[in-house]
């Protein structure tokens, strides 16, 4: 098996050269929210963004997939709480979905 160290040392190339061609998407990490309506928030933000979505999934929260970013709000089961995770194709597109998420959420 070939560690991270010796692909490097074998093809030459740096770390962020070998990271490059699988780093797909810019993540926001999990984001903390505090909501007394935790369904009923995640139904709005369904009716919002579930239409224009390519897909919807309701596993742990509510997901919605588009093609360059997808987004996951999920309820604390022990807070009340919801948990954003936001991931784009680049930066910019993750921080203006992530912001624009949070401003829904904390409305």
């Amino acid at each position: 098996m070939l560690s991270l160290v010796g692909l490097m040392l074998s093809s030459g190339k740096k770390l962020s050269e070998l990271w490059k061609p699988i780093h797909r998407y810019f993540h926001s990490g999990e984001i903390n929210s505090t909501v007394a309506g935790q369904q009923a928030k995640l139904r709005e933000l369904e009716a919002i963004y579930g239409p224009a979505g390519k897909e919807v999934l309701h596993l742990d929260g509510l997901s919605v997939q588009f093609g360059d970013w997808w987004f996951n709000v999920r309820p604390s089961n022990t807070e009340p709480l919801l948990r954003l995770t936001c991931e784009a194709k680049t930066q910019g597109l993750m921080e203006e979905k992530r912001d624009e998420l949070l401003g829904v959420i904390r409305a």
